[in-house]
């Protein structure tokens, strides 16, 4: 019974996902979703009333979480604004629904769906995503947002509590392990790094680590930001526009940019300088026919993944800690939305039985004059108690809820419940 009960209540939760699992990672890029749609797809969801929606898109995942009854409208919509077909979309989508969708979010959140298991930069990414969305719809949704909540709360605990990310190994370090491994003398080669979101300042944090006075510049369309960045780390920066011109001096160039098209190709190195280039985009904002130039390498998410097995090792043996965390939150999230659904019953009843005892009172008072503060204690005591065990029994047997409730609506409401007493 308790278990159709879990699915009733998150009948309308879905989440449809492409990740890395199905699609590699120019295939990811062709469904990759940018703010800028944010405010289209939002209007047209709201437009036509189909419940609510956001969408997180990674280097490693573009993944649509909905609370709508028809969650293939909410796909063809996504489509249609991102410019993609429909039966293109649905070859690499997963479909998780009800409580498998809640299940889905928490390890996402958790880093354990990350191609890099206990990646955390994850959960940075849903948290900007969702408070993106929902800035934009200006009003939340109760179910959504205590989800989220739950999703941040897990990852903190699974964090603190676990060594699922011991061993750094996100994307932008697992870039900056490949230079370690596979480049000489790095501290004497000239390092440009184009992108400083959230991957790109990972990336320039991990290089200032790792690497002994790392001769790195970057460069960012917002030039703000990248003096900002630069202040921070205590690296030179350059104009955007000037990158051309610091390429010929480059020796590794990395690639953290958002652009929806590739922005460097193999025209950018025509002089056959040895360049190693790693793009950390998606979708891929480089070229792969870079290689054709003599000397030029490209590595991209994908191959990056590849080289820390042994990291991964240990961090697989910290999975069952993360999956008794993410349980036990499930568990607390799912008491917390019985109490939700059935809210409105209990507020009935209660109010019902507050009904009762102010026309007690005030007979009391028409026929006595008076009403002693320590009586209107005690009935107040009785009423919560009556309704701790009303809300207790629906709640543990959510199954006879309504049924129940309808019960005591007639028995206290519709029934002429003081004909007895006035009799006797």
């Amino acid at each position: 019974m308790n278990q159709d009960f879990n699915i009733h209540k998150t009948a309308n939760f879905a989440v449809l996902s492409i990740s890395f699992e199905k699609a590699d990672a120019e295939t990811r890029g062709k469904f990759s979703f940018f703010d800028e749609n944010i405010k289209n797809f939002v209007n047209e969801i709201h437009g036509q009333s189909l419940g609510d929606a956001f969408v997180v898109s990674t280097c490693n995942r573009t993944e649509i979480y909905t609370t709508t009854q028809n969650y293939l409208l909410i796909a063809e919509l996504y489509c249609k604004i991102i410019g993609v077909s429909l039966t293109d979309f649905m070859k690499y989508v997963n479909v998780l629904k009800r409580e498998e969708a809640l299940n889905h979010l928490f390890r996402v959140a958790a880093g354990l769906e990350s191609q890099i298991i206990g990646d955390f930069e994850i959960i940075g990414q849903i948290k900007n995503a969702y408070y993106r969305f929902k800035k934009e719809k200006q009003n939340s949704n109760p179910f959504l947002e205590r989800a989220i909540n739950s999703a941040i709360q897990i990852s903190k605990r699974i964090k603190n509590e676990t060594g699922i990310s011991n061993g750094a190994a996100s994307v932008s370090y697992a870039a900056v392990h490949y230079i370690l491994k596979n480049q000489t003398q790095i501290s004497d080669k000239n390092i440009l790094l184009l992108g400083v979101g959230e991957i790109g300042q990972n990336t320039v944090e991990n290089l200032v680590k790792h690497v002994y006075k790392p001769r790195v510049k970057i460069a960012n369309r917002s030039l703000a930001k990248a003096e900002k960045i630069a202040e921070k780390y205590k690296i030179p920066h350059i104009e955007f526009d000037n990158f051309q011109e610091e390429l010929s001096k480059t020796d590794i160039l990395i690639v953290a940019t958002g652009a929806q098209h590739p922005i460097i190709n193999k025209s950018h190195f025509p002089n056959g300088k040895e360049t190693l280039v790693i793009d950390l985009s998606i979708p891929n904002n480089v070229e792969k026919n870079i290689t054709e130039n003599t000397n030029v390498s490209l590595v991209d998410v994908d191959q990056l993944s590849l080289h820390i097995s042994e990291t991964m090792i240990q961090r697989q043996k910290e999975i069952p800690k993360a999956e008794e965390i993410i349980k036990e939150m499930t568990k607390d999230f799912l008491e917390w939305e019985k109490k939700r659904k059935m809210a409105p019953n209990i507020h009935h009843f209660k109010a019902v039985l507050k009904n009762m005892e102010r026309n007690e009172m005030h007979n009391i008072h028409k026929k006595h004059s008076y009403v002693e503060v320590d009586d209107m204690k005690l009935s107040d005591k009785m009423i919560q108690k009556i309704t701790n065990r009303f809300a207790k029994y629906i709640i543990d047997n959510p199954w006879k809820a309504e049924e129940i409730s309808k019960l005591m609506h007639e028995i206290l409401v519709e029934q002429p419940n003081n004909e007895f007493n006035e009799k006797h």
